[in-house]
């Protein structure tokens, strides 16, 4: 019988942006565009071509109506000048909790260049006939999973989600235009967007939009 893998050990034996995998870019803040949308849709199209797997994910935080934060991985619908968006139940852990407290944080990181983004800002729902318009845009799959439901609840045991899901998948393919009513798209508008490229020699850049009453306010800050 091997032995438990020993966590600390595991640690002192990794590194970050390995040269084998990692390219780190330079970064001119000087000469970046007056508003974070145009160098997010650069940078996402960068790590695209750079091969980071599932550029499109990133970390979504939320808090409860106690303040108590929570966070989980989503994927990203679009970026737009009404903001960044992303869907999910209005039932489900983090639809409850947007109710409670309109106000989210946005987190991307692609080790492939040694960038991160965070984003942080006012969340609202999409009017519900462009919630279904983007859900029936996706794949059979993820439509199956909007119709499946029941997203954070207690889960009775594994047959019966096999069950439920599988009669999702089979409405999703009869019906490709079935309505999932629950399924709401969200919209985050930044206040606040940061643009992080790392450095070899821990010189890391970030560079720091704040939204003011006359646009952007630019800023850097010590790594």
């Amino acid at each position: 019988m091997e032995p438990d893998p020993d966590l600390h050990e595991l640690l002192r034996t990794l590194r970050v942006w390995s040269p084998e995998v990692t390219t780190l870019p330079p970064f001119a803040p000087d000469t970046a565009p007056s508003a974070p949308l145009p160098l997010f849709t650069t940078w996402f199209a960068e790590a695209v071509a750079a091969g980071q797997p599932e550029p499109h994910t990133m970390s979504l935080a939320t808090s409860d109506a106690d303040g108590l934060p929570d966070v989980r991985t989503v994927m990203l619908h679009g970026a737009d000048a009404d903001g960044w968006a992303f869907a999910s139940h209005s039932g489900s852990a983090k639809g409850r909790q947007l109710a409670a407290r309109p106000y989210a944080a946005l987190h991307f990181y692609w080790p492939a260049l040694g960038r991160q983004i965070r984003l942080r800002g006012p969340v609202e729902s999409a009017p519900s006939p462009e919630a279904q318009a983007d859900l029936h845009a996706r794949s059979t799959g993820a439509l199956a999973a909007a119709l499946t439901g029941r997203q954070s609840e207690v889960l009775g045991s594994v047959a019966e989600l096999e069950h439920t899901s599988r009669e999702a998948w089979e409405r999703a393919q009869r019906e490709p235009d079935a309505p999932a009513p629950t399924w709401t798209l969200y919209r985050l508008r930044p206040d606040e967007a940061e643009f992080f490229q790392g450095d070899a020699e821990r010189r890391h850049l970030r560079l720091k939009y704040r939204r003011t009453d006359t646009g952007w306010l630019r800023e850097l800050l010590w790594p």
